[in-house]
């Protein structure tokens, strides 16, 4: 929400309006009051004389619209307020009319109206308070507060304004007295004012702006970058110069201020509608009389992206565009030039080419936006492209109908060759065309194109999940081949090859990596950004890369035996990492680690991770002796110890099913892989009672949850796509083909408009959750629609 939004919505009843206008703001006041308003835990603080209430008005009592805003802001979660004054406590609570919510100081700060932790042998804010300023770090200390501004209007504010912390803290003086204070303001109404900004701005980071739901959003791709439209053609997720870099566009995590780039009726109204052209990665959103489509270009050098968005039709459009580079933090400067705008700021160079729009540029601070008014017609569009990573504003060699054509013919010519399945065959279409979407030139394979979408509105659980992880991008290449299409397989391997050459032993194999095959760095949190739907904090970085998931070598060997079946020969580098593989098992299966779901707990003896190690060396067995290969004498008996122990070991009578782990009675729909990987007959009754017992105690309705234990962190999630396809898949092994294609019709159902489908599904609130789109959602739709064409 910009600030001028802000204003427009601001509860406040100025005493003058001429003096209480945005443009009667300092700039640098409008500000530092979008910086406090993001920040974790906010203290404000006001005097009553001069801040709340004009000096010399006792009579009337503070301005209603302060009153207001402080109630406001005193409401929001993180977000204390307090009234500090000269006046006697008892004087100041009779006079500022103020809700018990803001808590009142009084008589120079060392009279309080609710009980203070004080240890009078501290110095410093423990000690007892003896002015404005003590007082103040007191309560900064009692509230935690990350931030405090502070305004004041009085006799005797200097000292306190000099006292503040400087960076984070700001303090506000009212009038025009020379002042020590980081900002001021002309006088009380206007100080009014800049509380109900600042109430109004901190709700919409608070809580977030009213979202998009995730389903709902569609992916472009040229594979080299992705970016995700809303069904409104808002541009609400970019990132450059790669997928896993800062966000250029984050609406979607941050509203307006995160970026926006938009395309509209100038008449306004709901579009009518938004679709995929059929067999392409390009989107197109339709309004009575006006449309737009979007797609990513396949004709530029490695290091560019071109976003093209054509506004077609017979109606004036809007377009709003003001990029925000690394997820809003990076201040820009917008030009406009001949041929369309160029954009300074970022850390690459970047432009929009619009030959014929007119634009007019806003200054806001650091908050520059282009704005125009178009008027397309049917043999005439406006077209805009956006170019980042070069600067040239030159017409290119191609038209832009071919280029279109270009990028669609990457898709549709790819998608010829592929044998899809009978079963929903228009949603594992969109589904083959999403999963390669996620793969990039590298051989990286995105596990989705986002971060920090929920995994509860509102909660913690948010992660990022536009790295390569080598079990999610093992999973998604082999789903691709079992369509027929290896050149992804193929990247993939040659990707997984350049890591494990990096180390000095593939027992030293993270669970993910950058999509380019590095480490990643540190996990960091973007503090500015108020989350999808205000779910905090957005993440980027994953601290998942420290852990210990033993599982990862198995899909890598099984999708070494699909790419092998479908190539008829096995290539000597490929066997060469199903030994590297087998050698890791041998080397650490016995020990503990954090498991497909990388919990944030203490390692357990998990079975999953055991059976992906049977796996690893089972189908590395087949392989030698498929393919003539010599395999390592050990193999076969440790193979056998496997299998027995987790037989043995994860079988829990009491629950009569195979458990999340050796040491508990906790279930995890990941067991049901004893019996989906070959471990154990699908005929057996124990793998029948562990089907059963993750149906009673983990599917609800027309979802599968991963788990229901205390995994160490607080909050919930959703149903896990990916574990309803391993319970279709379970129920058709089983004999259940009903209840197997009831199932499917839950997951066709999750879909969004277009076809895609993100990580998770609330079951009760039937909305959609978690990153988007999500490639193990899609590889496992297309897995069971395979199935259920085979087991008729």
């Amino acid at each position: 929400m910009t600030l001028t939004q802000a204003v427009e919505g601001a509860s406040v009843t100025p005493t003058r309006a001429t003096d209480t206008t945005l443009e009667a703001m300092p700039l640098d006041v409008r500000q530092r009051v979008s910086a406090l308003a993001r920040t974790s835990r906010l203290l404000v603080a006001c005097d009553y004389d001069g801040a709340l209430a004009p000096l010399g008005t006792d009579r009337h009592g503070p301005l209603p619209g302060a009153v207001r805003a402080l109630r406001d802001l005193a409401d929001l979660p993180g977000t204390v307020c307090a009234v500090v004054s000269s006046r006697p406590l008892r004087d100041l609570a009779v006079l500022s009319r103020l809700p018990a919510e803001v808590r009142l100081v009084g008589a120079y700060g060392t009279e309080f109206d609710t009980d203070l932790t004080i240890d009078p042998s501290r110095p410093g804010p423990g000690a007892p308070p003896s002015d404005k300023s003590a007082a103040l770090e007191l309560l900064r200390e009692q509230v935690d507060a990350t931030a405090l501004l502070y305004i004041g209007g009085g006799e005797g504010e200097e000292p306190v304004f000099m006292n503040l912390n400087t960076g984070a803290d700001a303090g506000i003086r009212v009038g025009a007295e020379p002042t020590v204070a980081s900002h001021s303001v002309p006088d009380t109404p206007t100080a009014a004012t800049l509380l109900a900004l600042l109430a109004t701005e901190r709700r919409s980071w608070v809580f977030g702006e009213r979202p998009t739901p995730i389903e709902r959003m569609s992916m472009l791709s040229n594979q080299a970058s992705v970016a995700l439209v809303g069904p409104d053609a808002r541009l609400l997720w970019f990132c450059h110069p790669e997928p896993d870099s800062g966000a250029l566009f984050a609406e979607v995590l941050g509203g307006r201020q995160a970026g926006v780039f938009s395309i509209a009726p100038a008449h306004g109204g709901l579009p009518l509608g938004q679709r995929y052209l059929p067999g392409t990665m390009t989107v197109r959103t339709r309004w009575s009389r006006l449309e737009v489509t979007d797609y990513l270009t396949h004709d530029t050098e490695p290091g560019r992206t071109d976003l093209v968005r054509v506004i077609g039709g017979v109606t004036p459009a809007t377009i709003e565009f003001a990029p925000r580079p690394d997820f809003g933090r990076a201040p820009i400067r917008i030009t406009v030039e001949p041929e369309g705008l160029r954009v300074q700021g970022a850390d690459f160079p970047m432009v929009l080419r619009s030959p014929g729009v007119e634009w007019h540029i806003d200054h806001d601070g650091t908050d520059d936006i282009a704005r125009a008014t178009v008027h397309p017609r049917s043999e005439r569009p406006v077209i805009l492209e956006m170019r980042c990573g070069t600067d040239s504003l030159a017409a290119e060699e191609r038209t832009e109908s071919e280029r279109r054509e270009l990028a669609a013919h990457h898709w549709s010519d790819w998608l010829e060759t592929l044998e899809l399945p009978a079963t929903e065959r228009a949603l594992a279409e969109r589904s083959a065309l999403t999963l390669r979407g996620l793969c990039t030139p590298t051989g990286g394979v995105m596990a989705a194109a986002t971060t920090s979408l929920p995994e509860e509105i509102g909660g913690v659980r948010n992660w990022d999940y536009r790295y390569c992880w080598l079990r999610d991008g093992a999973l998604t290449v082999q789903s691709l081949v079992t369509l027929g299409s290896t050149v992804e397989a193929e990247a993939f391997l040659e990707w997984v090859h350049r890591v494990v050459d990096s180390l000095p032993g593939p027992e030293l194999l993270r669970p993910l990596y950058s999509l380019r095959g590095t480490d990643l760095g540190p996990e960091e949190v973007i503090e500015s950004l108020s989350g999808y739907a205000g779910s905090r904090p957005v993440r980027i970085g994953n601290l998942a890369d420290r852990q210990v998931q033993l599982d990862v070598f198995g899909p890598v060997v099984e999708l070494i035996a699909h790419l092998s079946r479908e190539r008829g020969t096995l290539a000597d580098r490929d066997w060469e990492l199903v030994r590297s593989m087998a050698e890791a098992v041998a080397r650490r299966w016995h020990e503990p680690d954090h498991g497909i779901w990388e919990e944030r707990d203490e390692p357990r003896q998990r079975v999953y991770s055991k059976v992906m190690c049977w796996v690893t060396l089972d189908r590395a067995l087949t392989l030698a002796e498929t393919y003539g290969r010599r395999a390592e004498a050990s193999w076969a008996g440790l193979r056998a110890e496997i299998a027995e122990e987790v037989l043995d070991k994860g079988w829990n009578e009491t629950v009569q099913a195979y458990t999340t782990a050796y040491d508990g009675t906790d279930l995890d729909a990941a067991s049901l892989h004893i019996g989906l990987s070959g471990m154990i007959d699908p005929t057996d009754e124990r793998f029948q009672s562990t089907v059963t017992a993750v149906e009673a105690e983990l599917r609800s309705g027309p979802t599968v949850y991963r788990y229901h234990r205390d995994d160490g962190l607080p909050g919930g999630e959703g149903g896990f796509h990916l574990c309803t396809t391993w319970l279709i898949e379970a129920y058709l092994l089983t004999g259940r083909r009903a209840e197997a294609e009831e199932l499917f019709k839950h997951l066709v159902d999750a879909a969004g408009p277009t076809g895609l489908i993100p990580e998770e599904f609330d079951p009760v609130t039937e909305r959609a959750l978690g990153n988007h789109p999500q490639a193990y959602s899609h590889l496992g739709l297309i897995r069971c629609a395979r199935l259920l064409d085979t087991h008729l």
